[in-house]
């Protein structure tokens, strides 16, 4: 049997795990859908800069293996708010 991790869905929290996953490095949208269970990182991601984080964004294009989609990569920078 395989355990999922629950996460909570409050704007808040999404923030948080993703402002922590970014510390340890680069996230893509794919990513922090998967790995973090937030739907809409676009958005938690400009309410982080909102807060001060220097957050930047790069894009590619990647496979799915449905289709091409292009896919936001964020990364925190220093010099932002505890960056």
């Amino acid at each position: 049997m395989t355990s999922h991790k629950q996460y909570s869905s409050a704007t808040a929290a999404q923030r948080q795990r993703i402002i922590e996953r970014l510390r340890n490095g680069p996230l893509t949208t794919l990513q922090a859908r998967a790995e973090l269970d937030v739907m809409h990182p676009a958005a938690r991601v400009q309410e982080l800069r909102v807060r001060g984080h220097n957050i930047i964004t790069h894009w590619s294009t990647e496979h799915t293996g449905k289709g091409r989609h292009r896919v936001a990569q964020y990364v925190l920078l220093a010099g932002g708010m505890n960056g």
